[in-house]
């Protein structure tokens, strides 16, 4: 990895905790979605990188709770997930892609409670997060959509600017 990009997917990270505590007065709305998707479409594999880099961040402002836990997997989900659709250029099939995830994010954050206190638990966690996740998927698919080709675009004249 060169220099640039390392400089580069540390900017991608700060630019998705950046959008996401600005627009943290909005539950479940964000692009950290499309910003993830991006990456995974300029860099590949070392979107991981990004997304380390973004979970950590989180953690050192919000604290260290579960939650913490679900981000090490939930947003690396995202990350394989794209990484097999990374040549798609259809902003249809990513904004579908982003609002499943959205859907699903309750659902697969439901996991450690299966763990700490059995299905009970985390059928309840997760039913009980259902508006929130409805929410996820609506603004994930209505933001992938309008975004994801703008900003692919833009990213791509930045990073052959420099």
């Amino acid at each position: 990895m060169s220099h640039r990009e390392l400089i580069e997917l540390s900017l991608m990270a700060a630019f998705m905790v950046g959008t996401q505590v600005a627009m943290s007065a909005l539950p479940n709305i964000n692009i950290v979605s499309v910003l993830i998707i991006l990456t995974v479409i300029s860099y590949g594999v070392k979107a991981f990188y990004s997304v380390g880099v973004f979970v950590l961040l989180e953690g050192l402002i919000y604290g260290f709770g579960l939650w913490f836990i679900n981000y090490l997997y939930v947003w690396n989900i995202l990350v394989a997930v794209a990484l097999i659709f990374r040549k798609n250029e259809n902003a249809l099939i990513w904004a579908f892609i982003a609002g499943l995830f959205g859907l699903s994010f309750g659902l697969l954050c439901a996991i450690p409670y299966l763990f700490i206190g059995g299905p009970t638990m985390a059928l309840s966690y997760w039913v009980s997060g259902i508006p929130f996740d409805l929410t996820h998927c609506a603004s994930n698919f209505v933001l992938t959509l309008l975004l994801i080709n703008p900003l692919r675009k833009l990213f791509a004249k930045l990073r052959t600017a420099g």
